[in-house]
């Protein structure tokens, strides 16, 4: 259990509210098959569980010393976190589409406009492999806005650390 307090019951939220444990392991969004599987949705389900983790959210990114003008990432994984630290943090909030939609505006990146001069706090509930969250990554960029933080509520190993890409 971690030291630090917020750290500690971010994990028993976690732990409590959406990790469930299998007989038989089951295939997760990566492809991965595991015995435990994460529901980070279910876990942060009440207010005051994403607010916790909201609120941590935006101590990380004070911590390092980052600022951003708006927060999100791949829907669905970043949907309650894009919202709850937009309002914390007082900036925008964005979601990315899997694809772009094909009517209307025919967007990919949906809630504040993104682009040149615009710092961006990329945020996601589960990762395994960081497939989606490099995804998401690059449609930002593709925008013309900067990333200037990645952070996720549960990494379910050290894969994705390894393939953090470096900046620019």
């Amino acid at each position: 259990m971690p030291d630090d307090p917020t750290k500690a019951e971010l994990v028993r939220i976690v732990v409590d509210g959406g990790l469930t444990s299998f007989d038989e392991p089951v295939e997760l969004a990566s492809g991965a098959m595991s015995r435990d599987f994460v529901d980070a949705k279910r876990a942060l389900a009440r207010g005051r569980d994403l607010t916790v983790t909201c609120r941590a959210i935006v101590a990380l990114a004070d911590e390092l010393g980052v600022t951003f003008d708006a927060v999100g990432g791949m829907t669905m994984g970043a949907d309650m976190f894009a919202h709850g630290v937009a309002m914390l943090a007082d900036c925008g909030w964005f979601v990315v589409r899997k694809q772009p939609k094909d009517r209307g505006t025919r967007q990919q990146v949906e809630g504040t406009d993104l682009g040149a001069g615009h710092r961006v706090l990329l945020v996601e509930d589960t990762i395994t492999t960081g497939g989606s969250t490099l995804t998401a990554l690059e449609v930002v960029r593709a925008t013309g806005a900067e990333v200037v933080l990645v952070t996720a509520l549960v990494d379910r190993g050290d894969t994705a650390a390894r393939r953090s890409p470096p900046p620019g």
